[in-house]
């Protein structure tokens, strides 16, 4: 354990922070700035009782980041209903996913978390009919190559992401959880048919407990950056103890969910670093049962050199020597995932050569 950041040793026994010096909280602080986990561990010090035990400069630091994350919040609310009065006439439940989800079902995974896009997910033969709603709203689309608008509309699992023209805000309108061209397609109209109504918020819905673990896990393990891999693990640890603890055979439910939507792999990997990194209370039969995910002996060796570089922050004071090879690896394998090689081939000579920077990485 004592090989791991200061950061991920602070997110698996936040009390240890009470026992810092200046030193230790000035590395600890750029650690989580650089990994946006600001405001999670000033939420984590009130959370164990320890914030009024910090010295006072410390103590101003994570009252800002907490603050910052108050107004987010405030301005995520403020959009989502933005959202839902846009799409109120199509009779569209409005589902909402990972970072907007955990802030409007009020989930633990919501303190102290910061994200730039709202998420939502429509069936795929309903999108014309979402995007004009949001057109007339406000909202246009911010990518105007034609490759962009192809790359999105035929390949990806959502449209061209949309921005509004006085908010500037972003929403991402998902038909699916992986591309069209992923060997794994799991069936959006089973996630849509078990997502839940949000109580005290209506028209407003997330995915079931499992397939919000399940996304989530899909999300990280699928990525190609891992600018906010940290981060995202910890939703990860987040949503598995509140879950875990509040939904009635969630731990059964879990890897047989896994199984019937084809996302065993991911699965796999986040318990596997979920309970690593962060020390996350997995029952014995469910890490036995998500077995099934794990992938070969000399595959997994490989996966647990790269993600264990992967899934620190992202500061100097944790890069190694072998941080950028494993950072290009995960890219390439980030789109693998998602595409058949030729096409993976002719994607990445137009992304380098003739539109480089317009296609975000962030697909997932």
């Amino acid at each position: 354990m004592n090989t791991l950041p200061l950061l991920t040793r602070v997110l698996r026994s936040p009390p240890t922070m009470a026992a810092f010096d200046a030193p230790a909280w000035e590395l600890l602080l750029r650690q989580a700035v650089s990994a946006d986990l600001g405001a999670t561990l000033a939420l984590l010090a009130e959370e164990h009782g320890i914030l009024h035990t910090l010295p006072e400069r410390v103590q101003r630091r994570l009252g800002w980041e907490r603050r910052a994350w108050e107004r987010h919040g405030q301005a995520v609310r403020f959009e989502t209903q933005q959202v839902r009065r846009a799409l109120q006439d199509t009779g569209l439940p409005l589902i909402l996913l990972k970072g907007t989800a955990y802030v409007a079902a009020g989930l633990p995974a919501a303190a102290g978390r910061l994200f730039s896009d709202i998420d939502i997910l429509v069936p795929k033969d309903r999108l014309d009919e979402v995007e004009s709603r949001l057109m007339l709203h406000g909202w246009v689309s911010n990518h105007h190559d034609a490759y962009d608008q192809r790359y999105y509309r035929e390949w990806m699992h959502e449209l061209p992401p949309l921005q509004h023209l006085r908010r500037a805000t972003v929403i991402d309108v998902h038909h699916a959880i992986l591309p069209e061209t992923a060997a794994v397609r799991p069936d959006p109209a089973r996630l849509r048919a078990a997502a839940r109504a949000i109580p005290g918020a209506p028209g407003l819905s997330v995915l079931a407990p499992c397939d919000m673990v399940l996304h989530s896990a899909t999300h990280l393990f699928y990525e190609g950056e891992y600018d906010h891999g940290l981060r995202d693990l910890f939703d990860l640890h987040r949503l598995l103890c509140h879950f875990g603890a509040t939904e009635p055979g969630f731990w059964t439910a879990l890897p047989t969910r896994a199984h019937e939507l084809e996302l065993a792999r991911p699965l796999f990997y986040a318990l596997r670093y979920c309970i690593q990194l962060l020390g996350t209370p997995v029952p014995a039969a469910t890490v036995e049962t998500a077995g099934g995910g794990r992938p070969g002996r000399a595959l997994l060796a490989l996966m647990d050199g790269l993600f264990a570089r992967a899934l620190r922050p992202m500061h100097p004071s944790c890069a190694a020597a072998l941080t950028p090879l494993a950072d290009a690896m995960l890219y390439i394998r980030g789109n693998w995932l998602r595409m058949p090689p030729l096409m993976l081939s002719r994607h990445l000579f137009h992304k380098a050569f003739l539109s480089p920077g317009n296609v975000k990485s962030d697909q997932v």
